[in-house]
């Protein structure tokens, strides 16, 4: 392959322009690994990058995709030979350096892992960023004593690729999930990936009125921050643990001590980008073993790189359910 094809973004006289190019192979960012890729995926993050949003392109144009799925077409590292499936999701690809929105990718080593037993390349990207992202989260519940039998689990930012997914795996392993979603017509969805109940995103939009407010959730995934964070924080059970895994709605945080020093809450982070081998290894693993196959695909739309400038729109308006992953070839 001499030339592919690839989604570039591009700053002219100021504007970012995005539209599907062929390149010349010769294009392709130094690396040790020369991926075709067969599968990639629109998070977030690609999205802001489309849009100028975010700052974290060095250097126009651009190929943004933070994960992909293919095959080793060319290799100087003889842990991947040629025709290695392999995938790779995080390590700032797709923003410091050129991503997976392309036929062909070339990255790192140490970047890549094998593709996971058990899932095709489409199955992988329908996972993601978000699916590891939130499997990690769970595992973070999980070592503060958060149990299925301690109580519910609010996952706010759902029906977006992470809250999905991290509803989805929740009920999978026998948690009472409560999704906040933003509109009615969500209901239905959220509840064919497990939640019990659905509840509107905008009572997270207020401020809680006091430091503590009605004991209710055991746990809570959130993705959004600002007032959905703090009134989360205020209503958790005693022992309770948070997780902040994003910041849709506000990078802020104005909350009280109380939660912490009365209630013993406990507030977690997740930064899935560069989570170590093991660890990411072993969460895949776990995905695998745990989400229904039939469940990952109500979650999934597909595209094609043609459609990904308007579709990156729709997301960051917050239009969009579930995963959407990419047929780079088609």
């Amino acid at each position: 392959m001499t030339t592919f094809k690839a989604l570039v973004v591009d700053r002219v006289g100021g504007t970012i322009r995005t539209r599907v190019q062929q390149l010349e192979r010769t294009r392709l960012p130094a690396g040790e690994v020369t991926v075709a890729v067969a599968w990639s995926t629109l998070n977030h993050q690609d999205a802001q990058v489309m849009n100028g949003l975010g700052r974290r392109v060095p250097r126009y144009p651009h190929v943004p995709g933070c994960d992909l799925a293919g095959t080793v077409e060319d290799s100087r590292d003889p842990a991947w030979p040629p025709g290695t499936p392999v995938m790779l999701t995080g390590w700032s690809v797709g923003a410091d350096r050129w991503g997976g929105l392309a036929q062909l990718a070339r990255v790192e080593a140490d970047w890549l892992m094998p593709m996971p037993d058990g899932l095709t390349p489409r199955q992988a990207m329908g996972i993601g960023t978000p699916g590891l992202t939130a499997m990690l989260a769970i595992e973070a519940l999980e070592a503060h004593g958060v149990t299925p039998q301690r109580g519910e689990i609010l996952v706010t930012g759902t029906p977006g690729g992470v809250g999905s997914m991290a509803v989805a795996l929740l009920a999978a392993l026998g948690y009472r999930v409560v999704a906040a979603i933003a509109q009615p017509a969500s209901d239905r969805y959220v509840k064919l990936l497990g939640a019990v109940e659905a509840i509107d995103r905008a009572r997270f939009a207020r401020a809680p009125e006091h430091d503590l407010e009605a004991p209710r959730w055991a746990g809570c995934i959130d993705t959004a921050g600002g007032n959905s964070l703090a009134r989360a924080l205020a209503e958790m059970m005693p022992g309770g643990a948070a997780v902040a895994i994003g910041q849709s709605a506000d990078k802020g945080l104005t909350t009280s001590t109380l939660p912490f020093i009365v209630r013993g809450v406990n507030l977690l982070g997740i930064h899935s980008d560069s989570c170590p081998h093991e660890r990411r290894t072993a969460a895949w693993q776990r995905i695998v073993e745990t989400l229904p196959a039939e469940t990952l695909e109500a979650m999934l739309d597909e595209a094609v790189l043609e459609d990904l400038p308007i579709l990156a729109g729709v997301m960051l308006e917050g239009r969009v359910s579930g995963r959407i992953v990419v047929d780079v070839n088609a």
